[in-house]
């Protein structure tokens, strides 16, 4: 077979244009750092390194979003802690109240430290983040949630709040509303609720007593009339008598599973009522009832007593609610915590996965060039060694 010379050097400068391509290439991996720079380089590879540089991104944006949790988080926390520091001042004063042997000047100058407390707690309710959005407002975030009017609190926040996604497969709530923080607090003792007729003239007060069997108790409006200040009888809404018998200052009265204690001594005729459901009612209505009733001019030692008992109550109620609500809070701080160290260590998997396919390796990259040189040598030192066999070289 004959081979043309112009097809041997042909052939000849394609082999070494070869080599010296894939030198190039080695070389720029050498001094780029990668071997995969582009689809065409390792089609597989590469769509593997987009695939995973998406969940890198992903991942990036749970943790901006979980910082950004923590953050609120944390201040609503603190918040809380506020709060509850607040109402446990006026659980001091309502106890420094309730004593019978105090002037109602005293009681005013309760009254008015209650006042500063009631708007201590407000402003507390009313706290924003750095940028200004109000921590209890829920959706509305960018509206004052609580308002005050007198003693009055009232709030226009949402009822909703906020979720965002802390991992491929965890959301959580941002924050907690002012309705679940300060307004949606059971009454009384949660089943029932105890007060003081406003007719009475006796020196007894009824406390916010107790369940001791709830399977017994079956929710109305009881009335406890003292027909004397040593029997009583206890009738339901219809007026049919459940119980009755003999009081003595101090002793707990009992019916349907309930257990009510009253203190004093009544005269003929004082009632108490016991009402279920117990509902709701709010933390600042704790305090301003109380400073309704320390300022009252027409209360009687009974009622007033009863009107503390059932504020201490409220104000314990809102102290639970509160510790509560923070240990909600508590578990969502602990669960970011969680998808931040899972998400970090995540993105250090991805990212070693990725230099697998990337990254050059600087050694067998270096071995491989020094073949290649070699085998360019070879190449060009062969071409020139049959570049000068010519017939014409043997011919005298």
């Amino acid at each position: 077979m004959r081979i043309a010379t112009t097809t041997f050097q042909n052939d000849a400068v394609s082999q070494m244009d070869a080599l010296q391509a894939a030198m190039g290439r080695t070389q720029q991996d050498l001094s780029t750092g990668q071997k995969v720079r582009s689809a065409a380089d390792n089609p597989t590879g590469m769509a593997q390194v987009n695939q995973m540089n998406v969940q890198i991104s992903a991942s990036t944006q749970y943790v901006t979003n979980s910082n950004t949790a923590q953050t609120n988080l944390q201040l609503e926390g603190q918040a809380l802690t506020d709060a509850s520091n607040v109402m446990q001042s006026v659980n001091s004063l309502a106890i420094e109240a309730n004593n019978t042997a105090m002037t109602a000047a005293q009681r005013q100058n309760i009254a008015s430290a209650l006042q500063q407390d009631l708007q201590a707690l407000t402003s507390i309710a009313n706290r924003t983040d750095s940028a200004g959005n109000y921590l209890f407002g829920g959706y509305a975030s960018g509206t004052q949630p609580f308002t005050q009017s007198g003693n009055t609190i009232s709030y226009s926040g949402s009822n909703a709040v906020i979720q965002v996604q802390i991992s491929e497969n965890q959301s959580l709530s941002t924050g907690d509303t002012g309705a679940t923080a300060f307004m949606n607090i059971p009454s009384g003792n949660g089943t029932f609720v105890t007060a003081a007729a406003a007719t009475n003239t006796g020196t007894a007060s009824i406390s916010p007593g107790t369940m001791t069997d709830p399977s017994q108790w079956v929710p109305d409006t009881y009335t406890i009339q003292f027909t004397d200040p040593t029997d009583y009888q206890v009738t339901d809404s219809s007026g049919t008598v459940i119980s009755s018998g003999k009081y003595a200052t101090g002793d707990a009265i009992a019916f349907n599973g309930a257990q009510v204690p009253v203190n004093g001594t009544p005269a003929a005729g004082d009632q108490f009522t016991v009402s279920s459901p117990a509902g709701t009612t709010s933390a600042f209505a704790a305090i301003s009832n109380m400073i309704g009733a320390l300022n009252s001019t027409t209360l009687n030692n009974g009622q007033l007593t009863t009107a503390i008992n059932n504020a201490l109550q409220q104000v314990n109620n809102s102290i639970t609610n509160f510790s509560n609500v923070s240990a909600s809070v508590g578990a969502r701080l602990n669960a970011i915590t969680t998808a931040q160290s899972s998400a970090k260590t995540n993105q250090t998997n991805l990212q070693i996965n990725i230099s697998s396919i990337t990254d050059t390796d600087y050694a067998a990259a270096t071995a491989q060039l020094s073949t290649e040189e070699l085998a360019l040598q070879a190449a060009m030192q062969s071409y020139a060694s049959m570049a000068n066999l010519s017939l014409f070289q043997f011919i005298k």
